[in-house]
């Protein structure tokens, strides 16, 4: 049979531009022939799978062989009712049975993906929107999110860490490349198959780019999916599992401070007997946080974390255990949060006299502060040893050129505002403090 993508994805536009048949043509053939037989978005629109349009291109080389279109769509039925596949009795010129969105080269994609940086970094919208949308017309879905929309995003974020790349057009490109999986959202068929799931991001995230994928993905697969957002509060999400009843939760993270958010809401709906799985960067970054999240892991790519996926709605999973909290670590975390304001602030007062700017310090100090909540949180001091390292790097990056962050120093002065404002229920962050320092 025919390998053509039978999920319904394209407009009409497109389907003019790859067939040469006009709008009106297109809809008298649907009316007479029921040929082609596109589904309708909630807005009336219609969508038209890569088999409908190779179907398309099929009938007109029956016309252009001498047949008319009513003789050409009857031989297509004959050739179905025989359980055979019109594709391999009467081949398209020059296709052998490849969709001709395969035609694109790598170096074409990439060519896309450059043009398409290069229109979002100069906050050109429209160009940046014809790039994409063309891209779309000649390229499966797929391949769009995960090489123009995905890899696009990792090199501003890349750049944005580097300081080569603003604030804000890291923001205008994320929100573009948001905006286009989510007009993909709205034109997702109805659920064909039984069971909700629940995908959100856990409190402090806000990158929604893979977790919204996602639910694209799973809708084009027939799952009810609920897609929350980002930067979900612990109560809201306990609200909404009551309200929306899921066979599965899904969560991503990219940080250490979400995953430590991560895991605060795994055992916060641990009651609800419902099962949680989990993925993103900061997973793949530091393997061992897999080990740490009272959940099922879905993998370091799309592939397998659908596989991942289909398996857990298809079966019952056993309860993931919660592992018991280290009373040190409880203790320490306790005295950190009431503390950590004032310690920030000192700080803030003391680095301030070294001419690091002010964006700087209030950056570091945030980042710096949730690691030390994830650390503790997760139950494993040493992981602020990997938060630290990109600080590093993020405050170096992120200041003004002429002014340089001696991490040392900054740890020392923050070690120094820690050992006044906590007492021993924290020594096990007080010595890490005092160990970096002596690094």
């Amino acid at each position: 049979m025919t390998t053509s993508d039978q999920t319904p994805t394209f407009n009409m536009k497109v389907v003019v531009q790859e067939t040469g048949l006009k709008p009106d043509t297109l809809r008298a053939w649907e009316r007479r022939y029921g040929k082609p037989n596109p589904q309708r978005t909630d807005g009336g629109h219609r969508l038209y799978s890569q088999y409908e349009i190779d179907m398309l291109k099929w009938l007109i080389e029956r016309q252009d062989e001498g047949l008319s279109i009513s003789h050409a769509v009857e031989l297509w039925e004959q050739i179905k009712a025989r359980q055979e596949d019109p594709f391999v009795m009467h081949p398209l010129p020059g296709s052998e049975q490849v969709p001709f969105t395969t035609a694109v080269t790598g170096d074409s994609v990439r060519q896309m993906r450059a043009t398409w940086l290069s229109a979002c970094l100069e906050f050109d919208e429209q160009h940046a929107q014809h790039i994409i949308a063309e891209a779309f017309a000649v390229l499966p879905l797929e391949t769009v999110c995960f090489e123009i929309l995905q890899k696009g995003l990792h090199a501003i974020g890349d750049g944005w860490y580097a300081g080569t790349i603003t604030v804000q057009q890291e923001h205008f490109t994320s929100a573009l490349a948001v905006r286009h999986l989510e007009s993909l959202l709205t034109a997702t068929p109805l659920p064909t198959r039984d069971g909700r799931i629940l995908i959100a991001c856990p409190p402090l995230e806000q990158h929604t780019f893979s977790p919204l994928l996602l639910t694209v993905l799973l809708r084009r697969r027939g799952w009810d999916v609920v897609y929350l957002g980002a930067n979900v509060p612990l109560d809201q999400i306990e609200t909404a599992v009551q309200a929306i009843r899921p066979q599965l939760i899904i969560t991503s993270a990219q940080t250490l401070p979400t995953a430590g958010t991560t895991y605060n809401m795994a055992v916060h709906l641990a009651s609800r007997n419902v099962p949680i799985a989990f993925g993103g960067g900061i997973f793949n970054t530091i393997p061992e946080l897999q080990k740490r999240i009272p959940g099922y892991y879905l993998g370091q790519d799309f592939t397998t974390a659908l596989n991942t996926i289909e398996k857990l709605m298809q079966t019952t999973p056993e309860p993931q255990l919660i592992k018991v909290v280290d009373p040190k670590y409880q203790t320490a975390l306790i005295q950190y949060r009431e503390n950590r304001a004032v310690i920030e602030a000192q700080v803030q007062s003391k680095i301030i006299e070294t001419l690091m700017p002010l964006r700087t310090i209030h950056t570091v100090n945030a980042e710096f502060g949730n690691s030390i909540i994830a650390a503790l949180t997760l139950n494993d001091i040493s992981l602020l040893d990997s938060g630290l390292q990109w600080i590093s790097g993020l405050a170096s990056y992120q200041t003004l050129p002429a002014q340089t962050i001696d991490l040392q120093a900054y740890l020392q002065v923050y070690c120094d505002a820690a050992q006044k404002q906590l007492n021993s229920h924290a020594d096990i962050l007080l010595g890490w403090l005092a160990t970096a320092v002596s690094r």
